[in-house]
């Protein structure tokens, strides 16, 4: 049968700069910043978080290609998303694309784009039920 992956624990950014990271995601998403293992520094939301690498000093050795503004990550709100839209106008951060309908990995989703501090394109986005898809 192989193997049978249930959910995503956490995944890692390579950024530049540290400490405007997590005050972007802090402000923009409602992230929390976390300290762990010595030093180390993660963003948690839900049940998940992003673990975070500066770019100037790599952390493991087994990283073959870690490169700030390389991701593209979607993330999931219950919060409306025109009032998502206002309340990053309100931070001054602009919409990059959207809102816009987008598949998502279990149904539709309704989505507005910018970008973080390093250029990781950050999708935010409701979930759609079949009868809100156009």
């Amino acid at each position: 049968m192989g193997i049978r992956i249930d959910s995503l624990d956490h995944l890692v950014l390579t950024v530049r700069d540290l400490e405007r990271t997590c005050r972007f995601y802090e402000r923009a998403l409602g992230m929390e910043r976390r300290s762990f293992a010595e030093g180390r520094w993660a963003l948690h939301f839900g049940r998940q978080k992003i673990n975070l690498h500066e770019a100037d000093h790599p952390i493991d050795p087994n990283v073959r290609h870690a490169t700030p503004g390389s991701a593209d990550l979607c993330f999931l709100t219950q919060t409306p998303i025109p009032e998502v839209i206002r309340h990053l106008r309100d931070e001054g951060i602009e919409i990059v694309t959207g809102p816009t309908e987008r598949s998502g990995a279990t149904s539709k989703l309704l989505s507005v784009y910018v970008y973080d501090p390093d250029e990781n394109l950050i999708e935010i986005a409701n979930a759609l039920s079949p009868g809100e898809a156009s």
